[in-house]
């Protein structure tokens, strides 16, 4: 049934988009005569949950193609017994609001698209998707947008530019894919079409396929920007300055490229206190480094979306000296299509004595149910006398709706100070859709010891095997009294071994997701991990050998209700993974309620509190050793979209840790470790940033920005009679750095 409904959609969907009678006006009203050409959509299907029946509330969508970029309306039917929430958020931000989705992938072969969102308040979010079903919001585009509202209902308009995105050259006529779907966030309910939701395997690749004429429009932009920078600890100011410049002569064609980028210094990062041998991993934002990124875009290397073979944040990243960072002196991106394949190609180069340079050229050929795609990177690093090359093939074949298999090969290539590495690695990805809501997921992973993609990419770590099978059932036929909607829930086995054979655990998993009535969401998850052996606690000093392990979580989203403005998102998780065993874990709590005192104001206060009785550390060459530590933790703020154009927000994130060492232990050669009477001595963490921003829009993606930042940091041993209050009190007291920011950047559109 579904598969003939699907059948059915994509012939319907086969009409000629014919350019509009007149030209359209993108103010939130749909006028009947503007969109009397367009595609008129109707056959909305509940995919959240995922029954596929029809929808509670109706909703009507115009989909059209005209010189000036692919156009869409949305009529969203809500009579006023169904609370509307809106909520201005700024841009990418997260938000339990009423909105309208457009995802479209510009060339139809389920490779890449792209997700534009319109809040009921007008607030606009944009990502890029690969891996069928990955997002990425860091990317920022230039796109037209409005929304209306009346007793029955709202509507929201929005117009794509062809420019956008590089497309595949097409004469006469191009194939899109293209879902469209409806959020109501009073009930959670999310209705699409076609009814496919973004958490099954097959999700882009699955999207409606219409046919439109195959318009072309160029696009010349040059943002230049200036910043100063005055720092009252250092007593010391600074001035910089640089360009982006955006050259799209066509969809088959566009040129990226920056001098001197700006570096998003009014983007804060988390706060995190991380000891682990894995480093955090940061996104970015920076305009450049996002534009057309997608196509770079290769995951590989752990289960979840994190690792991968270009990492952006490399570039311009710390030093190879550890002297701050490194100076991007230009950069160029070059994306196109030609003779069936899409091409790009990157280089970025940091102009001071310690630079570096990144390459990296991508070619892919896509097929009806087939694609191919290669890479290769190369980043040269005089300081160390290193370069490091990595070469990439990558396929996806989906020989039916059930079907889905991936998989990527990879080797790596490292020369420095005239030594050699080499090594590869491999991961695949089976999919099945058993149908009647069951799934199954086949996930393995190989990765050399010697495979070194860090370089340019992510990788959490190499010398690893892992095996993960996945079943899913989700189910939406539950009674109607019931606080569940739908539930989606997961079965997993897994098994990890190093390369040289250590095994390092065995796991069992379950979770279920679920979407509720009250238009939240709950996530819950235990897992059981077997004895085995930490191979990177001691950083290459010994494999210690640890007992088995225990993980449970627990997540809820209450979103406020009708007039009601409070809301509250909840964690909670028990972690032991120390050498106490499964009765030696960590708790944790955090609590963020929000309260909206208007459309425009919003005010969130996050605090976490954990405590953890067995905190296993390294503490140099095969010693490790065991910490009763308490953490609490404070992310706060508000956000007042004064108007349509400017917007004040405050953070205050501030982070206080009290770790008092219990015992000291060397691994023994057989892995065992074994307690020794050596004194470790306790310690302390203190972390504060504290952000007064402002923005005002002049222009789509050219802004004005004035910023109070302070921050600090403080690692200390000895506590002391100091508790973790005293570390959370003092952290407001911090003062490595207190700046005054100003940036002024200008799109100028020739």
């Amino acid at each position: 049934m579904r598969k003939n409904l699907i059948t059915a959609l994509s012939v319907a969907c086969a009409a000629v988009a014919a350019p509009c009678a007149q030209a359209l006006d993108i103010d939130g009203r749909i006028d009947p005569q503007e969109w009397s050409q367009a595609q008129h959509i109707q056959d909305f299907r509940l995919t959240q949950p995922l029954s596929r029946q029809a929808a509670s509330q109706p909703t009507e969508a115009w989909l059209m193609a005209t010189p000036q970029g692919l156009a869409i309306a949305f009529r969203n039917h809500q009579p006023a017994g169904v609370t509307r929430l809106r909520q201005h958020t700024q841009r990418d931000g997260d938000g339990t609001v009423d909105r309208v989705n457009l995802y479209v992938d510009f060339d139809g072969d389920g490779r890449a698209g792209y997700n534009f969102t319109v809040t009921l308040a007008n607030s606009i979010t944009d990502a890029t998707i690969t891996s069928e079903n990955q997002f990425n919001n860091d990317w920022d585009g230039d796109w037209r947008h409005a929304t209306g509202e009346d007793e029955d209902g709202w509507s929201a308009e929005m117009l794509i530019p062809w420019h956008i995105a590089p497309m595949r050259q097409s004469e006469g006529m191009r194939t899109l894919g293209v879902q469209l779907d409806r959020v109501i966030a009073s009930t959670g309910e999310r209705t699409s079409w076609p009814a496919v939701h973004y958490t099954e395997a097959r999700y882009l690749s699955a999207f409606n396929r219409i046919q439109v004429p195959a318009y072309k429009q160029s696009l010349l932009a040059i943002t230049p920007y200036a910043m100063g920078v005055q720092d009252a600890v250092k007593h010391r100011g600074d001035f910089d300055g640089g360009m982006d410049l955006f050259w799209k002569p066509s969809g088959k064609f566009q040129l990226s490229a920056t001098v001197n980028p700006d570096f998003g210094q009014v983007e804060s990062d988390e706060l995190t206190v991380n000891f682990s041998a894995t480093e955090t991993f940061n996104s970015d934002k920076r305009p450049f480094f996002t534009e057309n990124q997608s196509f770079f875009d290769v995951q590989f290397g752990s289960y979840n979306n994190y690792s991968r073979l270009i990492y952006t944040r490399r570039v311009g990243g710390p030093a190879d000296d550890g002297d701050g960072s490194g100076d991007v002196t230009a950069a160029v991106k070059l994306n196109g299509s030609a003779a069936g394949l899409n091409y790009g190609v990157f280089a970025a180069s940091e102009g001071d004595a310690v630079g570096r340079d990144f390459y990296a050229a991508r070619v892919t050929r896509d097929f009806a149910r087939f694609g191919l795609g290669a890479m290769v990177t190369r980043v040269e690093r005089p300081y160390l006398d290193r370069e490091a090359n990595v070469y990439e093939f990558d396929q996806r074949w989906t020989p039916s709706a059930q079907w889905a298999i991936r998989s990527t090969l990879v080797a790596s290539q490292v020369e420095q100070a005239g030594r050699g590495f080499r090594d590869s690695g491999g991961q695949f990805r089976i999919d099945y859709d058993m149908g009647r809501g069951w799934r199954q997921q086949l996930y393995g992973l190989h990765l050399g010891r010697d495979l070194m993609l860090n370089d340019f990419g992510y990788l959490e770590r190499n010398n690893f095997n892992y095996l993960r099978y996945d079943l899913g059932k989700r189910g939406s036929d539950l009674p109607a009294d019931s606080a569940y909607a739908g539930q989606d829930w997961h079965f997993a086995m897994s098994r990890r071994y190093s390369d040289d054979g250590v095994h390092i655990a065995d796991a069992v998993a379950v979770n279920r997701r679920s979407d509720m009535r009250d238009g939240g969401r709950e996530f819950i998850e235990a897992s059981l991990w077997s004895g085995g052996y930490d191979d990177l606690i001691t950083r290459g000093h010994g494999v210690l050998r640890v007992p088995e392990k225990m993980f449970l979580a627990y997540e809820r989203l209450r979103p406020r209700q009708g007039a009601g403005r409070w809301s509250l998102y909840t964690e909670a998780g028990y972690s032991a993974e120390g050498l106490g065993g499964i009765d030696e874990g960590e708790l944790s709590l955090y609590l963020e309620p929000n309260y909206q005192y208007s459309d425009r104001m919003l005010l969130f206060a996050g605090l976490e509190y954990s405590h953890n009785p067995d905190w296993l550390l390294w503490r140099g060459d095969n010693r490790v050793a065991s910490f009763r530590a308490d953490l609490l933790n404070l992310n706060a703020g508000v956000q007042w979209f004064i108007d349509d154009k400017q917007e004040l927000r405050l953070r205050l994130e501030t982070i206080g840790v009290n770790a008092r060492s219990r015992q000291a232990y060397r691994v023994g050669a057989d892995g065992r470790a074994l307690a020794v009477a050596e004194a470790i001595p306790d310690f302390s963490v203190r972390n504060l940033g504290f952000q007064v921003r402002y923005r005002y829009e002049l222009a789509p993606l050219s802004y004005l920005y004035v910023a109070y930042v302070r921050g600090g940091e403080v690692f200390e041993e000895g506590l002391g009679q100091r508790n973790v209050g005293h570390q959370f009190r003092d952290a407001f007291d911090l003062r490595d750095s207190e700046q005054l920011l100003v940036k002024l950047s200008y799109r100028f559109e020739i």
